[in-house]
């Protein structure tokens, strides 16, 4: 048995996510908790250190599928999956650095009707011209998400969790 071992009950409430998430995360192959002689999940200090590796990495970004290649240590593709999420994120902050210029403009425009200006359609032009598509999925998460796994910020690309 590891060392420190606690219920599923009490890890799950330990940061703050229900059971079914760790439950979850045990058939996706994330966890891998020791049994007790009943059968019920112990979880111990190397099961909460991948609960934290698996928040954190969430919190930055990365799908499950992608977190699943950084716990696998016999999984070839670690550096391209980090690479991919790096351009990933650069891409989601030239996003983020734009839409914060179209909003700057916007609270300082003079003009009552924004449409009208120049200055501020020329942060449009690309949807306006077909080259970028105005994607509801940015605001709007998938329907039916019930396995405790956040949906991607950014949207239209990267990997889906």
């Amino acid at each position: 048995m590891k060392s420190s071992a606690q219920t599923i009950g009490d890890t799950a409430a330990r940061f703050g996510l229900d059971t079914h998430v760790l439950r979850f995360w045990e058939d996706e192959g994330l966890l891998r908790p020791d049994r007790d002689a009943a059968g019920r999940r112990l979880y111990g200090d190397p099961d909460l250190v991948r609960i934290a590796v698996i928040l954190r990495n969430k919190a930055a970004g990365l799908s499950l599928d992608q977190i699943r290649v950084l716990l696998d240590e016999q999984a070839p593709g670690r550096h391209r999956v980090l690479e991919d999420h790096i351009a990933e994120l650069d891409r989601r902050a030239a996003d983020i650095a734009q839409a914060r210029a179209m909003t700057e403009h916007a609270l300082r425009c003079r003009s009552h009707d924004i449409t009208q200006c120049p200055r501020f359609r020329s942060h449009v032009d690309d949807v306006l011209a077909g080259a970028t598509r105005w994607r509801l999925e940015v605001t709007e998460p998938p329907p039916g998400r019930i396995d405790g796994d956040s949906p991607q910020v950014a949207a239209g690309s990267g990997p889906s969790n």
